[in-house]
Parts: C-alpha cells; structure tokens; sequence
C-alpha cells in the first residue's frame, strides 16, 4: 500500500534501514494521521532538500510543476542579460513571495547559477526555516536575502521575476479539506479568505512596482479562480496574463507580464 512504501522511505531516509525505538515511535506518528514528511523531517523538491523542522507548509508536486517551467523561462532569459555591460543587469532578480520553507527560491538558486533570490516570508519562525534550507542547500548567503514582510509591505527592491504561491483555498471549503491538512498543516498558508482570493489580489495588485519593464508574476491558485485572476490582470495594467495546466491537467498557474510602458485601468 501507498502507506508501506512511505514507512520503507521512512526507515531508509531517516534510520538507514534500522527499526530502532525511535523508529517505532515515528511510526506510531504516521498512524495518528501526521504528514510522512514531518515525521521524516524534511521533503525533496527539485533536487533540493528541504527541512521542515519548523513546519512550515509541506512543498507539493504541483508547486514543484510549475516552479521547474519558471526555472526553465529564467534560464532561456540569461542569455540577453549575459551580453549587457552592467555587472547589476546580468544578475537575475527573483522573489519568491509567500516564500515558507523557500523551496521555490532554493531550487531557483540551485539550478540558476545566476540568480539571486529575496524570500519574503510573515512568519518570523519560517524566515528561520529558509536560511535553514539555504544553508542545507550550501547556497552562498551573498546570493539571497530573507525578508520579514506580509505580502509586499517590507519589500522595497524591483526583480525580473515575482514567484508567488499564496495561500488560495476558500474558508467556505474547509469541511472539505483533509483532515491531515487541517490538523497537522499551518492554516495561514492555506486558507485565503472567504473567496480564496485575498491574497492572490493583494499580490497581482501589488506586484507591479516591483516588478521591471517586461518582468513576470508566477501565481499559483486554484482552477475555479482563472477567470478572476484574468481579470485582475487585466485592471491591474498587465501587457498580458497566461494561464497553464498542471501535471493533473487542472488550471494552476498564471504567468502576468508587466508591461514596457505601464498603463493603469480601472477595475
């Protein structure tokens, strides 16, 4: 069953294939319904380690989707920038906002050699966690910043690329959620309001003076939301916003790009 193959991985990862007591007391752990990667203490993420010690939200393969296809549009953008005469312009900017355990930014610098990276993250104890996994993940600590910010209220710099994965399930949805999510997971990188929408707002919203002439917005969100965010798109002034599937075929990211010449609209 899917729950013995995590109990092999478990002894394997974390007690080199011996039940010791320890063992046993973890097992006991996953039997009272608690995520597998917390117990084990850490999750993978495009070739990245990334501990949990913390709790921070756990890294999903749908995240990790998209994430690997932003890597990719950063890589295919070094080339233009490589030939500037700026030292500053040949540096790739990057965000990860909502950043959590900061696996996007981690495997961004990890596969980027180019790339620098600012996390902004609310939760004092996760911005913590971040430079726990950028250490894990032998990242230099001239190549990122961790930054303290609700949303954008703290971050003052302009970047090439904004990757976002704000907490974006309805509050209305909450009797439907798993059980392990909601007893065992941090429920403010979860639940984003009534609609789902608060933060997906406040970041497309908020977004554009930190982004440079033809810079992007990675989003992700749920595939009920696509025609919001669309629109928000749209009022918010971007030159275009394009939406993209994940590896279950469901609506689950938008990529915005800001515009060369920025022309506001009215919602």
């Amino acid at each position: 069953t899917e729950k013995f193959i995590e109990i092999q991985n478990f002894i394997e990862e974390k007690y080199g294939g011996e039940a010791t007591s320890e063992f046993k007391k973890d097992v006991e752990r996953l039997k009272r319904g608690e995520p597998v990667d917390y117990v084990i203490g850490f999750a993978d993420f495009l070739g990245c380690r990334i501990d949990l010690s913390r709790r921070p939200f756990i890294p999903r393969p749908e995240t990790e989707f998209w994430t690997k296809h932003a890597i990719q549009e950063i890589k295919n953008n070094i080339r233009p920038l490589s030939a500037s005469s700026s030292p500053a312009l040949r540096s790739i900017r990057c965000l990860d906002l909502f950043a959590g355990s900061g696996c996007v930014g981690i495997a961004i610098l990890r596969h980027v050699p180019d790339a620098r990276v600012d996390f902004a993250e609310r939760d004092k104890n996760f911005c913590d966690q971040i430079r726990i996994n950028c250490s894990l993940n032998h990242i230099a600590q001239t190549r990122y910043r961790v930054i303290q910010s609700n949303v954008f209220s703290r971050v003052t710099g302009t970047y090439h690329y904004i990757l976002a994965n704000p907490p974006y399930v309805p509050e209305t949805r909450k009797p439907r959620i798993q059980q392990s999510i909601l007893k065992w997971e941090p429920p403010e990188a979860v639940f984003g309001g009534e609609d789902g929408m608060r933060f997906i707002r406040e970041t497309i919203r908020g977004a554009a003076p930190h982004l440079i002439k033809g810079g992007k917005l990675f989003i992700e969100f749920d595939s009920p939301q696509k025609k919001s965010i669309g629109t928000l798109c749209e009022n918010a002034g971007y030159a275009s916003c394009s939406f993209f599937r994940d590896h279950y075929k469901r609506w689950r990211y938008a990529v915005a790009e800001e515009p060369a010449a920025r022309v506001e609209r009215t919602p």
